[in-house]
């Protein structure tokens, strides 16, 4: 895997613009991290990535391999439309393009969309009263985490308007009985997002193990004065190096 020979997949490093390139390499990336965290659901849920130019064209990972297999030149360039616009042995999961193309076409700032089925972002998804103010993962969520009821899976494409508009200009989202959403301007912002979301509801899940009555509540001054200090988004440069290095060392060959 590491030199990027997945399924009979050929490098396309030095055959796409150097712009598309790093597209790929930062989803890869974005991949093989939630692989490597444990938050994949073998092939299920999906990440994507608007390649820059003035084409809605973007990436998305190719139907049937896991996460941590999914190599840079193995990701499908596709357009709003769901047509594949390059020579793959693969295709596209019908579910991922209503969800991603709905948020990229709507949204100029979501450069990545990052869908997930994580135990406890399914779990506190479920839950009536969603993210609770429970520890500071979560008091730095909440200002930017919205909610979009279930309606089945994602095959129907008249959902994409109800999940356009109930986002709205957040960049995070609990889907209800289904999973976690993150959005981001870069792989970095995404990754920080998701990584905030995943972790406050981790946090909920085994706080409320012992009984919603045997929980503290942040105080609602706590709770203002996080929102105004996170008013502007969660970040994620600092970190981002560090997320590239610990790949290199554990999930190698992303960049392929």
């Amino acid at each position: 895997m590491a030199d990027g020979s997945v399924a009979g997949v050929v490098s396309l490093k030095g055959k796409v613009s150097a712009e598309e390139w790093q597209a790929r390499v930062d989803l890869a990336a974005l991949y093989r991290l939630v692989a490597l965290h444990g938050w994949d659901d073998m092939i299920y849920t999906h990440i994507s990535a608007r390649i820059p130019g003035p084409e809605h064209h973007f990436l998305i990972n190719p139907y049937g391999l896991l996460f941590d297999e999914i190599t840079a030149s193995s990701l499908v360039k596709i357009d709003l439309d769901g047509n594949v616009l390059q020579e793959t042995p693969y295709f596209i999961n019908p579910a991922g393009f209503t969800i991603h193309s709905a948020i990229h076409a709507a949204r100029d700032d979501a450069k990545f969309v990052m869908h997930l089925h994580s135990d406890q972002g399914v779990a506190v998804a479920a839950q009536k009263e969603g993210l609770l103010p429970l520890s500071q993962h979560a008091l730095i969520v909440l200002p930017h985490l919205a909610y979009h009821d279930y309606e089945g899976i994602a095959l129907n494409l008249d959902e994409r308007e109800r999940l356009v508009a109930d986002i709205g200009d957040k960049t995070l989202m609990l889907l209800r009985n289904h999973g976690t959403l993150a959005v981001g301007e870069s792989a970095a912002e995404c990754w920080t997002g998701m990584f905030f979301l995943e972790r406050a509801c981790k946090q909920q899940v085994m706080a409320l193990s012992a009984g919603r009555e045997n929980v503290l509540f942040a105080p609602q001054a706590a709770v203002a004065e996080v929102q105004s200090q996170v008013g502007r988004g969660i970040g994620g440069k600092l970190g981002w190096p560090g997320c590239l290095r610990k790949l290199d060392r554990h999930l190698p060959g992303y960049d392929a």
